[in-house]
């Protein structure tokens, strides 16, 4: 009983203490308890025939057939899989970018320019998609783009961008690393710049040089961060990023055969059917499939190191 009245009396005095941070965190806090932690009951309208009139504890209860809208579908595995390979691609290259970003401004040594930059490329994390998918549509205009302008000029024929589903996957990826590369590299220059410098000076008492010291030092030091950043993101892998593709794609079905995911395939079929059962039971699916692929990523990564693991 003293434990406890001790424990409250603590988090209690900490909250008083650090006010002002505690009043930052606040907005956070707020939405994550209400978007997140109050949303749980709702989840049962995964498994009813969600009626707005009589409500959540008095709709219909169906069992698993809501889930059969996906399921059955003629398009389940090729929207799965554009799914799991658009995010194997952002976590891939986003995460290589915002290394190698890091680790370059590591070895600078003028604040000014490195200043300079860093504004430069985490400015773009701060855009709109829509303004992106206007950006993407000034350059890929089969018409009016500006790289079929270069490619007449240079006398080839003009691509039709827009008609070919082939080339999208690499100019989203391009564009997911070059809109989150740079803000993602924060965390890692964080990182860097936690590292004892004991270990760079005795590495330079021993003549190594600074390639050396990026590669056999700050590397290894960087990678638990890296792991459990990956981690972080392989429990969205069944996620897309639906501002991203439906700001870039919308509902251009030439190119749905490589770009469509299930957020946005989900997003059609509750717009035209209006039933929102069928979106709890593929958002409850997206969320199990992420919790599994966590669970064992980071047990595989606890067995292989202990330091990469999450938890």
């Amino acid at each position: 009983m003293k434990t406890q009245c001790r424990r409250k009396y603590t988090i209690f005095h900490d909250i008083i203490r650090n006010r002002a941070s505690y009043l930052m965190g606040l907005p956070a806090i707020l939405y994550a308890l209400i978007f997140g932690y109050f949303t749980y009951p709702y989840m049962i309208i995964a498994f009813q025939k969600f009626n707005y009139r009589t409500g959540l504890l008095n709709s219909e209860f169906v069992g698993f057939k809501n889930f059969e809208f996906f399921f059955r579908s003629s398009q389940v595995f090729t929207i799965t899989l554009n799914t799991i390979w658009l995010n194997l691609l952002f976590i891939t290259f986003t995460t290589l970018a915002a290394l190698a970003l890091a680790l370059m401004f590591n070895e600078l040594r003028n604040r000014y320019f490195i200043r300079i930059n860093q504004a430069m490329i985490m400015f773009p994390n701060y855009l709109s998609w829509v303004v992106v998918s206007f950006m993407i549509y000034s350059l890929f205009s089969t018409n009016y783009g500006l790289i079929n302008q270069i490619l007449s000029v240079l006398g080839s024929k003009p691509i039709a961008w827009y008609n070919n589903a082939d080339y999208w996957p690499a100019i989203l990826t391009i564009m997911r690393v070059w809109k989150g590369a740079g803000i993602n590299s924060v965390i890692y220059m964080a990182t860097i710049a936690g590292i004892d410098s004991t270990y760079v000076e005795a590495a330079v008492i021993d003549g190594a040089k600074r390639w050396q010291i990026c590669r056999y030092i700050t590397l290894p030091l960087l990678m638990p961060t890296v792991s459990i950043l990956t981690l972080l993101s392989i429990g969205g892998i069944l996620y897309g990023d639906f501002g991203m593709i439906y700001a870039i794609v919308g509902d251009n079905g030439i190119l749905l055969r490589t770009t469509d995911v299930i957020d946005t395939y989900v997003f059609r079929a509750l717009r035209r059917i209006g039933d929102p059962s069928n979106a709890m039971a593929i958002g409850l699916f997206q969320s199990l499939v992420g919790f599994i692929m966590v669970y064992g990523s980071n047990a595989l990564a606890k067995k292989l190191n202990p330091d990469a693991a999450l938890y």
